[in-house]
């Protein structure tokens, strides 16, 4: 969540740095004003109850030395009330400003670059070599069927479009991926995670998914016949939920940081606005498999720790051998609870391009605001960085070693690293 103190005393810079994220002047306007009422009623609220406190002791003196209390009772009294109307109000602007607060992004960082939209994004560096055939490269939906290993069509029956049935081989190696990624991940320092894949909408406003992507989310039955009372529900789109949640409203030593931890989880997307992009295959699918690097940093450790993030999920792919390149987002182009996003593309021969394959994003303290997550040092509390980033998508991987490894016959050779596995 953005900070408002930040956003009332450097409103120009503020509005420059989000105008490239398509934010408008006027809502920043609005977030601001109402950043001012509620500072304005919290003084005044703490001004009353400085004189609640304040008067209360004479109060209690003056009945110890048995003088007239007659003006003093009347003054709290009024004072009293004052006080319950001001809490009052103050609760609804405090609302309305999470309301406000709650829709506005992230702010692009310095090291992020200008840019509109994807097309300004910067590539850092390629990673190996593409390869080169003497025929010409399937894509991975025709050799998936050749081969056995995917049912586009069971997929249907089972669910609807966009889900899909790993059946054999194709099964065997979307699972010792798996393993392969997250055994990779331990030794790279990251704390393997085993977390539900249903959450409650607090974790979701907490690392920035609602309120702006609920209809991305697919929301589940949350009617419990052992509680009182219904709580919504939700399929989780990444693991970066609930890792980065499970430090909710927590108070971390600065010695334990920083906090690194990966998980392998389904997720599930509705894709909202997508319609029409990448229909064939399994480049966008309803429920996919991720693993997931997340980390939790004091601030001055973030920019190494995305680092070292990007290091951990590039590594993956050269030791499968898939060549991939290294992209440094625009501010156009950067996701909501991003501030600076590094994207990690995987060479598709069958599509004779790169494809994302993995985002890793430093937000900075945005999340952390949210979800209320903050650090203890020399007896201050402040706000962690948090970091998130696929490390990879299952699936997509999977696309890439079928189209990368592919043979002229329509045979596809496993990768070395992966026969451990199998």
């Amino acid at each position: 969540m953005i900070d408002t103190k930040a956003l009332i005393n450097q409103f120009d810079e503020i509005k420059a740095r989000l105008a490239i994220k398509k934010v408008s002047e006027e809502s920043l306007s609005e977030l601001k004003k109402i950043a001012l009422a509620y500072k304005s009623c919290k003084q005044e609220l703490e001004e009353l109850q400085a004189f609640q406190n304040k008067t209360s002791k004479l109060f209690g003196q003056y009945k110890r030395e048995q003088k007239d209390i007659t003006e003093l009772k009347v003054a709290l009294d009024e004072n009293k009330m004052k006080m319950s109307t001001l809490e009052s109000a103050l609760k609804d602007i405090e609302s309305h400003l999470e309301i406000l607060a709650y829709g506005i992004p992230n702010l692009p960082d310095d090291a992020t670059p200008q840019g509109e939209d994807e097309n300004d994004n910067v590539e850092i560096k390629k990673v190996l070599t593409p390869p080169h055939f003497d025929f010409a490269p399937k894509e991975h939906w025709e050799l998936g069927v050749t081969n056995g290993w995917i049912d586009f069509e069971a997929g249907v029956k089972l669910a609807k479009s966009r889900f899909s049935v790993l059946r054999g081989m194709g099964a065997k190696i979307n699972r010792a991926l798996i393993n392969f990624m997250l055994d990779y991940n331990e030794k790279a320092g990251f704390e393997s995670v085993i977390t539900p894949v249903i959450v409650n909408a607090r974790a979701l406003f907490g690392t920035g998914q609602l309120p702006k992507f609920e209809e991305d989310m697919f929301k589940v039955d949350s009617h419990f016949d052992d509680e009182q009372s219904e709580h919504d529900l939700y399929l989780i789109s990444t693991s970066e939920i609930t890792l980065t949640n499970l430090y909710q409203d927590s108070i971390i030593p600065s010695e334990e940081l920083p906090i690194m931890l990966t998980a392998q989880t389904p997720c599930f997307r509705k894709e909202a606005g997508s319609a029409g992009r990448d229909t064939r295959g399994m480049i966008r699918q309803h429920q996919f498999d991720k693993v997931e690097l997340v980390a939790i940093t004091h601030p001055t450790q973030s920019v190494a720790m995305q680092e070292k993030m990007v290091q951990t999920a590039s590594g993956i792919l050269s030791e499968l051998k898939l060549p991939h390149r290294l992209v440094q987002l625009c501010g156009g182009d950067l996701g909501f609870s991003a501030s600076n996003t590094i994207d990690i593309e995987v060479w598709l021969p069958g599509q004779n391009c790169y494809r994302e394959i993995s985002s890793i994003s430093n937000t900075r303290d945005f999340q952390a605001r949210r979800a209320k997550i903050r650090y203890k040092e020399n007896g201050k509390n402040a706000l962690v960085h948090t970091l998130n980033g696929s490390s990879l998508a299952v699936g997509r991987t999977l696309i890439a070693i079928m189209e990368n490894y592919q043979q002229a016959d329509g045979s596809i050779i496993i990768p070395e690293v992966l026969h451990k596995y199998l």
